[in-house]
């Protein structure tokens, strides 16, 4: 039988990326999957593709960042399976940008999709947790306990994430439920895209972290999902309050 034959997992950012990849080995070990995202048509695609190798998988539309929303998106994903067993938040953005030109807005705005939505995301979905004894897992960055310059907003972003992750962790023991992050390096998906990083841009950056980065090569969102589900699993029953680099090696060299 799967490992996660019967649980019920919660995964934000789902259409793209770690998010995507994560929702694809909980499906692939027998859990039903709520894929949570903005996209519709990628939210879709997904469910059908899971469905279509056998797997149970349901889209539920959702802004992060609006309250509606996510109290909706819970008690969807509650309802059409019966409780939830495992949260993942994978939803984030990132943006460039220093002290000098990152504006209140842009770091607001940063502040509400990484920290803010996260945070309330926990919240909606605790009651049904707790009562299924069940865990969460936050992804955060290697940029949580790294300062780069002209990445003010996304690397305090990302810290808040790790204390979120251990405060929780310590609020939540008592109650049977873990909280526990994975930190990437840097990893192939369309997140760089996304903050407006043109393409041949994107692929010097790509090639440069080739050589910042010991083992070469910058880290596939399946193998964070890999870390993820193993966190989010049985075998790590004794894991709580963990912020688990997942890096190539980046985070023990030095800062180029």
């Amino acid at each position: 039988m799967p490992e996660m034959q019967g649980k019920v997992a919660v995964v934000t950012g789902a259409s793209s990326g770690i998010g995507r990849a994560t929702a694809i080995k909980f499906a692939s070990e027998g859990a039903q999957v709520a894929l949570v995202a903005r996209r519709w048509d990628e939210l879709k695609q997904l469910a059908e593709q899971i469905q279509q190798d056998g797997g149970s998988a349901i889209p539920i539309r959702t802004d992060v960042t609006q309250t509606a929303d996510v109290e909706s998106c819970i008690e969807t994903a509650a309802r059409a399976f019966g409780g939830i067993d495992v949260l993942v938040n994978a939803a984030g953005i990132i943006a460039r940008g220093g002290i000098q030109e990152t504006t209140l807005q842009d770091w607001d705005r940063m502040m509400e999709v990484n920290v803010r939505s996260m945070f309330y995301m926990i919240k909606c979905a605790l009651p049904y947790l707790v009562e299924r004894k069940g865990c969460i897992v936050n992804v955060s960055s290697m940029a949580s306990f790294r300062a780069y310059s002209g990445m003010v907003s996304y690397c305090v972003s990302k810290a808040a994430v790790d204390q979120l992750t251990r405060c929780v962790a310590l609020d939540l023991a008592s109650k049977g439920v873990r909280v526990n992050a994975v930190n990437p390096g840097t990893v192939a998906t369309d997140l760089h895209y996304a903050s407006g990083m043109k393409a041949e841009e994107y692929a010097a950056f790509i090639e440069h972290s080739k050589h910042t980065h010991p083992l070469g090569r910058v880290g596939k969102a399946e193998e964070v999902a890999e870390l993820i589900y193993f966190l989010a699993s049985p075998r790590a029953a004794w894991i709580t309050g963990v912020t688990y680099p997942i890096d190539g090696g980046r985070s023990l060299t030095v800062l180029l």
